[in-house]
């Protein structure tokens, strides 16, 4: 007797699945709130968002997720009456197919806690909007008067509306129409060349609208396939990239059309999933594989584990060296071993990676959600490039970047009419940039085009004289409770943010600054750790103490001439006592690590110093002697009754004691202002 299935065992797999798929989502989301912002039409973008929800009703119906199911539905309705329309939404059906979409991310969120029969259900009143718009504003428009597409019926009768006016902005663009005949064969599968390996292929080159299988003798199957595509290429490049003959691709031909009764037959829409429904992926599924964060959780773990037994190793060696044996055998394995950690180290931390500019696409979707009620108008850039940040890292800086863009969308872009009188654009901009510079750090900037921080009303607020630097203000809107708003709203005004922003980025070993500039609009930086597990690290010793510091930090090591030190002029109370070094021509503030540390008057002047550089440019740190690089497992100190200003971390050498991670970007700013250093 079969044992009953578990659908439990699915619900992991559930989460993954959905999480992809609402990404997607949000991606395309964005894209039709693009085109319907500059008056067109992107009925592929909507044709797949359709795709997405059905996908995930199907998930939440097999685990059991009654209420995912339940808003799914609806929104699967709405877009499909919208594919319908040749790609048509309104305004009002975008704003709840994202308020549905935020609806279905935070039920999937909440799953791993309280299960998939403690999910919240659905407001009614959203069902009814959903199922009221479905049947009474959305666009009723005939289909777009298009060109007449010679093509085969298998595949011109199988074209939505939707797929027309694809095609009709493609041959805008100025794109070829081609059509692919593609019959598999023994000598096709030979060469690893089958349906699969020709979507793939295709979405390199091109932009696939549709697929169609028809009938054909000469395919040991009966079967061959139709691949209807816009392209660039002439027809020997898409030969060549395909790897299939010149006679299966022929350009389509395009007439004017001639209103008959076949042609509205050939225009019919199919109700529900066709063939293309089936196979349609914008990616191989056979060139990825779903992996739960924790699994890889538990590699980087075993890995760090594996650097710290290596430093061990090393450490040991060291020792049977000093005392005359000959090692010389045992360093080969133990430098060859540290580069296949190396190499490994690599290869998990690319698996742990994300990409920022799909990480920041839903952007345009909040700040959309919040312009609606304030009635602000604000266009939101992205560039994000290349640019990757690990998972960990990731989930803790979106949140932070949601509050400071929240607060530039309440606080900082002005009225349409308060912009116009002040001769500003009516629409208001945010742009976030991210940069990696270092291969171990980022730099996001977000900017918007406001009217400034008020800096007399966030001192009255924190009960403090009005900044003049930056610094000082940054100290100030990061006040725990501060808001300068006197009301409530459901963007701000709670008294909670900045703050947050701000020891997030601290947990993480990042920094956050500001620049900001009256009437013309507000700056923040942030800087956070591409991953904050395995680093580069140098060490070195200040005090009698041993610390560690990312290489990426450090921007040279010097040799301190005592004679080339000059006292600041500048210089008040007690404490650490900047000095001036001279480098190359320039002057930078010299401080004592150990007396920075201790916040102590210095006592002598170390021979060696690293200098660092951040926002308020480059500072010496005097030390006493350098060790050495390695690669080091980092371990946050999370507990705030222990974490200090300028600590990023404990880590373990090899000598089973643990070793401070200094962040000394932090430690330069935070004693070069508070020196008041004039050079």
């Amino acid at each position: 007797m079969a044992s009953e299935v578990n659908l439990q065992e699915f619900v992991a797999g559930f989460i993954l699945e959905a999480d992809e798929h609402l990404h997607s989502v949000n991606h395309n989301l964005v894209l039709v709130s693009e085109a319907l912002r500059a008056g067109r039409l992107e009925p592929r973008a909507v044709r797949e968002l359709f795709r997405s929800f059905h996908t995930i009703k199907g998930l939440a119906s097999m685990v059991g997720a009654g209420p995912i199911v339940d808003i799914s539905h609806e929104l699967e309705g709405l877009l499909r009456t919208a594919d319908r329309a040749g790609g048509q939404l309104s305004e009002v059906a975008l704003d709840l197919l994202v308020k549905g979409t935020q609806v279905i991310e935070e039920r999937v969120k909440s799953i791993p806690k309280v299960g998939v029969s403690g999910i919240q259900k659905i407001s009614s009143r959203l069902i009814q909007e959903l199922i009221h718009l479905q049947s009474s504003d959305l666009p009723k428009t005939k289909p777009s008067a298009g060109q007449d597409l010679q093509l085969p019926k298998e595949i011109l009768s199988s074209l939505t509306v939707g797929d027309r006016e694809q095609v009709l902005q493609g041959l805008a663009a100025h794109r070829k129409l081609i059509l692919v005949d593609f019959e598999p064969s023994p000598e096709n599968m030979a060469v690893g060349l089958n349906i699969t390996t020709i979507r793939e292929r295709i979405h390199k080159i091109a932009e696939l609208i549709k697929v169609a299988p028809h009938s054909a003798v000469r395919a040991p199957t009966g079967i061959a396939f139709y691949l209807l595509i816009l392209t660039e290429l002439n027809l020997e490049d898409i030969a060549t990239v395909l790897g299939v003959s010149g006679n299966a691709i022929n350009e389509v031909e395009v007439k004017e059309p001639v209103a008959s009764d076949e042609e509205k037959a050939l225009l019919s829409i199919l109700e529900e999933d066709d063939f293309e429904d089936q196979t349609s992926s914008t990616e191989s599924e056979s060139a990825s594989v779903r992996v739960n964060i924790r699994k890889l959780d538990e590699v980087l773990e075993r890995l760090s584990e594996l650097i710290v037994t290596r430093s061990k190793l090393t450490k040991i060696t060291e020792k049977m060296s000093a005392k005359g044996i000959d090692t010389r055998e045992l360093n080969a394995i133990v430098s060859e071993n540290g580069r296949q950690l190396k190499r490994l180290r690599t290869a998990v931390t690319q698996a742990r990676m994300v990409s920022l500019a799909e990480l920041l696409q839903r952007l345009p979707l909040v700040v959309r959600g919040l312009t609606k009620d304030l009635g602000k108008s604000i266009d939101v850039f992205i560039q994000a490039g290349s640019a990757e940040v690990d998972k960990a890292v990731a989930d803790k800086i979106f949140p932070a970047i949601i509050h400071i863009i929240r607060n530039s969308v309440d606080h900082a872009i002005e009225s349409k009419t308060e912009r116009k009188n002040s001769g500003k654009d009516e629409t208001g901009v945010i742009t976030v940039h991210c940069e990696d510079s270092s291969g171990t750090a980022l730099t996001i900037t977000i900017k918007d085009d406001g009217r400034g921080i008020d800096r007399e009303a966030v001192a009255r607020k924190s009960g403090q004289p009005v900044a003049n630097k930056n610094e000082e203000l940054l100290k100030q809107i990061c006040t725990p409770g501060l808001s300068t708003r006197e009301d409530v709203s459901l963007t701000s005004g709670r008294g909670m943010g900045m703050d947050i922003v701000k020891k997030t980025l601290e947990m993480l070993g990042g920094s956050l600054s500001l620049s900001t500039q009256e009437g013309k609009g507000t700056v923040f930086i942030l800087r956070v750790p591409v991953s904050i597990t395995i680093i580069d690290v140098m060490s070195f010793i200040s005090g009698g103490q041993v610390f560690v510091a990312p290489v990426a930090m450090i921007d040279e090591i010097l040799e301190v001439d005592p004679t080339r030190l000059s006292l600041s002029p500048s210089i008040t109370g007690h404490g650490p006592q900047p000095r001036l070094l001279s480098r190359r021509g320039e002057t930078i503030p010299f401080l004592v690590l150990e007396s920075v540390l201790k916040n102590q008057p210095e006592q002598t002047i170390p021979s060696r110093a690293i200098v660092v550089n951040q926002l308020n440019g480059a500072v010496a740190f005097g030390i006493d002697r350098m060790l050495g690089q390695q690669e080091v497992v980092i371990r946050p100190l999370d507990d705030s009754l222990i974490r200090t200003k300028g600590m990023n971390g404990a880590t373990d050498l090899g000598d089973g004691h643990p070793t401070l991670v200094l962040d000394l970007a932090s430690l330069g700013a935070e004693y070069a202002s508070t020196a008041e250093v004039h050079l």
